[in-house]
């Protein structure tokens, strides 16, 4: 319940998500009734949420969205929903600009299905995720690293992480996602690598403008700062003094 809300402080805490994921333009795929948007004036560089729900169309097949249409796309427990996810992912990351992220947020299995499945907590889930596994105990497991590798080249993995910092490990089996606190997901984010980038097997390519001058100073001052310390402690290797202080 309200998962995207509950995300916000965590997210507002990292200025990835302040200044990076949440720029420009974008679209909350599946955010009813708790959609990103309501919260943009808290992410200063995001500039307009769409929120896309059912009776906007098949969020698996995004149908009439152009290709990179956005500069970011984020979904809050809407994936599991899907008959392909697969499918879904990819059509989701075919409309996000190059350069642009793509922030998506499953529920864990064994955080939220809790060894059964179907899903007792959500009778419409048809799949459950981990972030990698060899072998689940669920036979509708899917695990995230391979669905971000199914995406291709341009898909760059800036983040993975499993939400279990609220997730109270000792109590019985129990959906936490209804307290007010409990996440209970994985948080994937994607970056869309350039043509460029994609073609230079990822290699990102340095700026050739040079920055202001106020900048170049202070950078190369500590380029400076460190030649002069290799300079004065010459002939001695870094940690080897264990003389009497």
């Amino acid at each position: 319940m309200k998962e995207c809300s509950k995300a916000i402080m965590r997210r507002l805490a990292d200025s990835n998500f302040v200044n990076r994921y949440f720029s420009g333009n974008g679209i909350d795929i599946g955010g009813k009734p708790d959609p990103l948007g309501i919260y943009k004036e808290l992410f200063c560089q995001i500039k307009g949420v769409k929120t896309w729900d059912w009776e906007d169309g098949d969020a698996q097949i995004m149908a009439g969205v152009p290709d990179g249409n956005f500069d970011f796309v984020h979904s809050s427990h809407c994936l599991e929903h899907l008959v392909d996810p697969r499918a879904g992912l990819k059509n989701w990351f075919r409309i996000l600009r190059p350069g642009g992220y793509m922030v998506v947020t499953v529920p864990d299995e064994d955080l939220y299905e809790q060894g059964e499945f179907p899903s007792t907590f959500n009778k419409d889930h048809k799949w459950t995720f981990t972030i990698f596994k060899p072998k689940s105990w669920s036979n509708r497991s899917i695990n995230i690293l391979d669905l971000v590798r199914d995406l291709g080249g341009s898909a760059e993995l800036v983040r993975l992480e499993q939400l279990s910092a609220t997730y109270r490990f000792d109590l019985p089996r129990y959906d936490q996602t209804l307290t007010p606190v409990g996440e209970c997901g994985i948080e994937i984010v994607i970056r869309k690598r350039t043509p460029d980038e994609t073609a230079d097997c990822g290699r990102w390519r340095s700026p050739t403008v040079q920055p202001e001058r106020e900048v170049r100073l202070h950078l190369n001052q500590y380029r400076d700062d460190m030649q002069t310390l290799k300079r004065s402690n010459n002939g001695r290797p870094p940690f080897t003094n264990d003389d009497d202080i």
